[in-house]
């Protein structure tokens, strides 16, 4: 009898030994999903400290060496006029030059097609790149003084950027950190619980547009060139367990 009772008291207490530690997983488990996931934002508007900009020029002939000589005319006469506003010798880069060879086609009565040679085309591009952002803006939209020395010339859009983006960046992830941190805050208050332990951190890339624009943004990132006026944006997501 006395072994009954003994036995009954073992089962008993491992019964009781073994709700207790089903109960403490359970309860840690719960805790562990009581977690909320929140993304903040943070912004940064600035003005490009960077230009660079290009343009073409060319020349036609049918002796190749008089062509080449009347590019390298031109090649000095842009050189001089860029110097004369204020460019820099080392600023500017002449590319290699492209030579084409061009030919008129047509076709006599019967149907065949031929081929005349009609001269070489002889192009160069010349690329600034400077800090001095409204001096080439200025240029660019000058090229009419370019034109009116006799030089067959296109200038290209101008392209702009920002040296200090890695100073920008960790403002806005600092800025984007405190706003989902605050937004965890406002949910845990108002769902009257307390903010635990950041658990989980995830940046996203940043997104450079122009102010105000329609700009789609990428999963690798955008980078705005074409406008001076740059805004750019990174995203946190923290996760927080809540007690």
């Amino acid at each position: 009898m006395n072994r009954n009772i003994i036995a009954i008291a073992i089962a008993s207490l491992g019964f009781v030994i073994g709700l207790a530690i089903l109960g403490s997983a359970v309860k840690n488990r719960n805790k562990s999903d009581h977690t909320i996931s929140v993304t903040g934002l943070g912004t940064k508007k600035f003005t490009s400290d960077l230009i660079t900009w290009n343009g073409n020029f060319s020349r036609n002939g049918f002796e190749l060496q008089s062509a080449y000589n009347d590019l390298a005319s031109d090649r000095k006469v842009i050189s001089d006029y860029l110097i004369s506003k204020g460019i820099k010798a080392e600023e500017m880069v002449f590319s290699a030059v492209d030579i084409q060879k061009l030919y008129n086609y047509s076709n006599d009565a019967s149907g065949n097609s031929s081929r005349t040679f009609a001269g070489y085309q002889l192009t160069q591009t010349v690329s600034l790149e400077s800090k001095e952002v409204q001096n080439i803006e200025n240029i660019s939209r000058n090229i009419t003084e370019i034109i009116n020395r006799g030089i067959e010339f296109t200038s290209a859009p101008p392209n702009y950027f920002y040296t200090k983006l890695s100073e920008v960046k960790q403002q806005m992830i600092a800025d984007a950190t405190k706003d989902a941190k605050e937004r965890a805050e406002k949910i845990a208050e108002n769902a009257g619980a307390d903010l635990g332990n950041l658990k989980k951190a995830t940046m996203g890339v940043i997104q450079i547009t122009a102010p105000n624009s329609t700009e789609e943004y990428s999963w690798g990132g955008t980078y705005n060139t074409m406008s001076k006026e740059k805004e750019a944006s990174i995203t946190i997501k923290l996760e927080y367990e809540v007690n």
